[in-house]
């Protein structure tokens, strides 16, 4: 006999799938499907299937460990000792070393409730300017890229829906099929409407399979490939004047600028044909309609923010954006990547996606906090400025729902960087490779665990609700950071109950970029399951939402189309950005003449702390490999499933070869979801995009050895 499902959403990737947990025989719980949540339909990939498995006491962590100064070794004690002694290294740092002293960083799978806290707790209750979250490494090129051109970032700025009714999409550096397979869908009812599908990656993925035309670029030149086909749009006369005219600025500039990037020379740089050129160009103008869609290939980058713009001003160009069923947007990745970014947890900005240096959005926030505006701290570092810091500036850390060891650019470093605080704690759900490292061990509440609210790609805010009691000794990170902050004589301000802080959120948030002061717990409870699209102001004289209203009575509907009339910017009108081609920060050459790229597969997840404790997720992808082409392996003569070694000027890692003809000749391709002589991130470089602080993990100067 099985309960009744509870509604929730997968713990995982930013699509936030719908799906339901009922309790089982032996009180085994279970997934079952929701397939009237319009973003998956029911389906679920197999992490999504298996995500009750982190919920069992035989993977995560029930009881808050402290490191023994008699043993040095993790022992368990009590959540008073636990809590005291956080509070007592994080006071003693502040008093002998200023509150500066203390770094906060945060998660992308955090709930909105979590990273407003968090965000708060480090401002008001420790006075630091100190935090970031990994979020950081996520899509923050693509979210500078957005508010530069649009005035706003919003992941998607239209529903996933309306991706099968344009005419043409342009999938730059995604495998969906591999990192968010239940949105292939999408892809395979564009091709069936008749809609064209060309995608850019380095590797034959399982998603360019699906492709009308496949563009395989040399690693880090995305950039001149955008330019390039800018540059053909403009020469064949296929650019909208009408809307250029109407409806952005910068035109002129960035012409010139494209027009610099003539297709030989984008072949040249790109590797990619320039008839492969010239059809893509011709298939995105053909189509009615259409769309750029990022991920990470393009956007992690030392680049990456110009990189983003260039795809941004095709779109402009050819007048597809501003108008249905065609426009920019980005795959954001982690699960609630989006909301854990606009509510105050990264470096720079205060809940409502309000910027930290401005003084009216100091004002208003300070207004809510019932603080002094000029007691905010200004921004601080960004995250691996942060995490580099580590031992230096930084004497001791609160990290949340994050693995640097494993995630991290130049990930041995960062680990000897944790290593030389003179205090760190952790709170998570598992005792992850960076947990191991900690003074304090947190034990606390993970998904099903808890209720509360997340933001997926689409901006489109959505109510994950408790489905099972935690185990005993678990709490959340919301009565964490209300003990903290009691023990540092903040005894108001830092309720536990995560509604009570999202109705202090929406208040926070209101008049901001990112409004959700229309969006209440009554409204996303009782209306039809879908969510609510931000922006979402509250009605005019009243809280709007407060009352459960679904929309209606004077209710702002939400907003999933945004930029139809206008875009979020001063004058209204989009801006072109004038950008050129420059290589990356690490070029390969006679010591290193290899490069490198990184990214997920389908059986785990980011840095893999919870899904590398899922026993079917382990058969299916048990460790790391290097994948590589059959004459880079026949120069190393390198067999199938041998180990090989990758060098950097960073590290080393050693893996297994997986040869195959998928992948270009002069690249090779590594996961990063394992630790140890695995570890991917042990190669990567830290060199930084120098508008969004985005580290170039997508590219880097490797040479290959026999292990």
């Amino acid at each position: 006999m099985h309960t009744k499902a509870t509604p929730t959403h997968c713990p995982y990737c930013a699509l936030q799938c719908g799906m339901g947990l009922a309790t089982g025989p032996g009180g085994k719980v279970e997934v079952v499907e929701r397939p009237a949540f319009p973003v998956n339909g029911g389906a679920l990939c197999g992490k999504g299937r298996t995500a009750p498995a982190v919920l069992s006491s035989r993977v995560r962590l029930t009881e808050p460990l402290i490191r023994s100064h008699a043993t040095g070794r993790l022992e368990p004690a009590t959540w008073e000792e636990a809590v005291a002694r956080v509070a007592e290294g994080l006071s003693r740092t502040r008093t002998e070393h200023g509150a500066g002293a203390i770094g906060v960083f945060g998660g992308g799978g955090l709930t909105n409730e979590k990273a407003y806290a968090l965000g708060k707790f480090a401002r008001v209750a420790l006075g630091t300017s100190q935090i970031d979250y990994n979020g950081r490494f996520c899509m923050s090129s693509a979210a500078a890229a957005g508010q530069r051109a649009f005035g706003l970032d919003r992941g998607l700025p239209f529903p996933l829906d309306d991706i099968p009714r344009t005419g043409c999409v342009i999938l730059v550096g995604s495998n969906l099929a591999e990192t968010m397979p239940p949105a292939l869908r999408y892809l395979t009812e564009l091709k069936a409407n008749g809609g064209k599908l060309i995608v850019v990656d380095p590797r034959r993925t399982r998603t360019a399979e699906q492709a009308d035309l496949h563009l395989a670029p040399r690693p880090g030149t995305d950039l001149a490939l955008a330019l390039g086909l800018l540059h053909l749009v403009v020469a064949e006369g296929r650019t909208d004047e009408a809307f250029i005219e109407a409806r952005t600025s910068g035109w002129q500039e960035a012409r010139a600028a494209a027009m610099a990037h003539w297709p030989e020379y984008v072949e040249r740089i790109s590797g990619v044909p320039v008839p492969q050129l010239r059809d893509a160009m011709r298939m995105f103008c053909d189509a009615e309609a259409g769309m750029v869609l990022t991920a990470r290939g393009p956007e992690q980058q030392s680049k990456g923010t110009d990189t983003v713009g260039a795809w941004i001003n095709l779109c402009l160009a050819t007048g597809n954006a501003g108008r249905p069923l065609a426009g920019y947007g980005c795959l954001t990745g982690q699960g609630n990547g989006q909301g854990g970014r606009e509510h105050g947890q990264k470096a720079d900005q205060l809940p409502g996606y309000r910027k930290l240096t401005d003084p009216a959005a100091r004002a208003h926030v300070a207004g809510v906090w019932g603080v002094d505006p000029d007691s905010l701290p200004g921004p601080g570092r960004s995250a691996y400025e942060l995490l580099d810091a580590l031992g230096g500036d930084i004497k001791a850390l609160l990290l949340m729902g994050s693995n640097p060891v494993v995630s991290a650019p130049r990930a041995s470093h960062v680990e000897e960087r944790l290593r030389s605080l003179d205090f760190l704690a952790v709170a998570d759900v598992v005792l992850s490779e960076t947990a191991q490292l900690a003074d304090v061990v947190l034990p606390v509440t993970q998904w099903a665990e808890e209720t509360g609210t997340v933001t997926n790609l689409e901006g489109r805010v959505l109510l994950r609700r408790q489905a099972v009691s935690a185990p005993d000794g678990v709490r959340s990170d919301l009565d964490v950071l209300h003990g903290l902050a009691a023990h540092l004589g903040h005894e108001k301000g830092f309720p536990t109950d995560p509604e009570e802080v999202f109705e202090e959120l929406r208040r926070a948030s209101a008049g901001g970029v990112a409004d959700y002061s229309g969006i209440s717990y009554a409204r996303l409870r009782e209306g039809n399951g879908e969510g609510v699209f931000w922006p979402c102001p509250a009605r005019e004289g009243g809280e709007g939402g407060a009352d459960g209203g679904s929309g209606v009575g004077g209710e702002h509907p939400g907003t999933p189309r945004l930029f139809l009339e206008r875009f979020a910017t001063g004058d209204g009108r989009a801006r072109f950005v004038a950008v050129a081609h420059r290589g990356a920060a690490e070029e390969p050459d006679a010591e290193y003449p290899v490069l490198l790229t990184t990214g997920r597969v389908l059986a785990q997840y980011q840095s893999g702390a919870q899904t590398r404790r899922v026993d079917e997720l382990n058969s299916a992808s048990p460790g790391p490999f290097v994948e590589l082409h059959p004459r880079l392996a026949a120069r190393l003569a390198v067999a199938e499933g041998e180990p090989v070694t990758v060098v950097s000027r960073r590290g080393r890692a050693v893996a297994p070869a997986r040869i195959t003809s998928a992948i270009r000749s002069d690249t090779v391709f590594m996961p990063f979801h394992w630790p140890g002589e695995g570890r991917a991130n042990s190669l990567t470089n830290p060199a930084l995009d120098p508008v969004s602080r985005m580290p170039e993990f997508k590219v880097c100067a490797v040479r290959l050895e026999r292990a």
